[in-house]
């Protein structure tokens, strides 16, 4: 009888565990200067690019102690240079996600995702270190994660994020010209859930990014469970950036290119050449999640019944870690 419910004990333990998991993992505590071995790859998830005075940043997922940075000239071989932003100089302590870097006027925003918030933080540089004058999220009263910043030609900023709202959906809200402030008056929802290859499970529309084109705006995002092989990207376009987005029937643009899987999280970038790319990860390998590696791909439009459609690939690059 004392071994039963010694057992019934465990048992209950270890489910109410698995139903705390969080929605995306923390990844691994990172060490400050971590032992880097010959053609490592980048150890980052929800990766983003940015190109800033010719050289190239890259910041993902992966510490549990705040946002690593990582420098390139060639977008091929990569250098690890630490802590961009730290916990004990922003709000929250722990999983801190999907960081996306943009500059203006000399200073660097990092946006990103603390124990399922958004949050912003500044710096003069895009080394960091990134700080919260006043520590809160964007969002105070709702978890929410994924954000990107998207700035209009009128340049009205606005920002596309997730809501957690039967499943993950994509919504929209306006910033205040501070680039900080979000107007929650304003917030209205893009793209849901709504097409077969998005239900294997489970539901969920994520990692939102958008550019505009001739008039069209594109929103890339990510579709099915980040655990998930199936897990890819789609895109959904609009004339109107408040108005109705259109999927493309064609979708899921990529997913399982080559021998990846778990391919998603992606964010475009213009590189050096004034091609555009994109950035995503994918899982270790076809048995492992984890960690998670950084690849980079090519995108392109191409016309069909006189309208330009996007396209990913083929192929991707593989970016390298080097001492």
């Amino acid at each position: 009888m004392y071994m039963k419910t010694i057992l019934w004990y465990v048992v209950a333990l270890c489910s109410l565990l698995a139903a705390c998991r969080p929605n995306k993992p923390p990844g691994p505590a990172a060490a400050e200067k971590p032992a880097v071995t010959a053609n490592e790859l980048v150890p980052l998830a929800d990766p983003f690019i940015l190109l800033s005075g010719g050289t190239y940043y890259a910041y993902g997922t992966h510490s549990a102690e705040g946002i690593e940075v990582y420098r390139s000239d060639d977008l091929k071989t990569w250098r690890y240079q630490g802590l961009a932003l730290r916990k004990e100089d922003v709000w929250a302590d722990r999983w801190f996600w999907a960081p996306e870097v943009y500059e203006r006027n000399g200073t660097f925003y990092m946006y990103y995702s603390a124990d399922e918030h958004i949050c912003v933080a500044t710096s003069a540089s895009p080394l960091g270190p990134f700080r919260q004058a006043e520590k809160k999220p964007m969002l105070p009263g709702e978890k929410s994660i994924d954000h990107s910043l998207f700035v209009d030609t009128d340049g009205t900023p606005y920002l596309f994020f997730v809501r957690f709202t039967d499943g993950n959906n994509i919504w929209m809200a306006r910033l205040e010209p501070d680039w900080i402030t979000l107007r929650p008056e304003t917030m209205r929802p893009c793209i849901h859930v709504s097409q077969p290859w998005e239900e294997v499970w489970p539901r969920v529309n994520e990692a939102p990014f958008v550019i505009r084109r001739n008039g069209i705006y594109y929103l890339t995002y990510s579709a099915n469970s980040y655990e998930s092989p199936m897990y890819g990207v789609g895109c959904a376009t609009a004339t109107d950036l408040r108005g109705e987005w259109t999927k493309y029937d064609e979708n899921p643009l990529l997913q399982k290119p080559g021998d990846l899987v778990g391919v998603g999280h992606s964010a475009l970038f213009t590189d050096k050449a004034g091609r555009l790319r994109i950035v995503f990860h994918a899982h270790r390998d076809s048995t492992r999640i984890h960690p998670r590696a950084m690849y980079i791909g090519t995108v392109r439009f191409q016309n069909a019944a006189g309208t330009e459609r996007m396209r990913i690939g083929p192929g991707y690059e593989i970016p390298r870690l080097v001492k």
